[in-house]
């Protein structure tokens, strides 16, 4: 498909690559909606406990040349005890898909309320103790896996179909 800007996108080469492509896609979605449900379950199952922060931190992501940009990525540490183990934690979220931004002040804004040296309330599953989080709710990171997924998946699948 070919438009005024000279832009060209085609798609793979073969109905084998079509295939690939429709298979990356579907892996996409799945863990996304894998890690919305384990995120879903570990705000439902959580107990609080004190926590102190211990890192607090905005770092810049240039990106990679096929994927230009700048994103911004909030850095948190904060240390806890759960049953008389103690752990280190670095999730602000309980999604295992890491949230970024677009600007540092919206990176900044995630953890602004946190302030290196204090006690904070921590969430932890206790079926795993180890892996702590701040805010008790869902991400929306595992969602816009699952929407970028499908959308490749859609592209992948209008590609095989031309292909046969």
């Amino acid at each position: 498909m070919t438009n005024d800007s000279g832009l060209s996108v085609n798609g793979p080469d073969s109905l084998g690559g079509a295939l690939l492509y429709l298979l990356i896609g579907i892996a996409i979605i799945s863990y996304g909606g894998y890690d919305y449900v384990q995120q879903t379950e570990a705000v439902r199952e959580s107990v609080e406990v004190t926590a102190t922060v211990t890192e607090l931190a905005v770092e810049t992501d240039r990106g990679t040349s096929s994927n230009p940009g700048v994103n911004y990525d909030p850095i948190v540490e904060f240390e806890y005890t759960y049953n008389g183990t103690d752990y280190t934690g670095t999730k602000i979220y309980p999604a295992d898909i890491e949230q970024n931004y677009d600007t540092r002040s919206g990176a900044e804004s995630a953890i602004e309320q946190y302030e290196q040296g204090t006690q904070t309330v921590a969430y932890v599953s206790p079926d795993q103790p180890g892996d702590a989080f701040l805010k008790n709710k869902t991400s929306n990171a595992p969602i816009i896996a699952i929407v970028l997924g499908g959308l490749f998946t859609l592209f992948a699948s209008v590609s095989a179909v031309r292909k046969l």
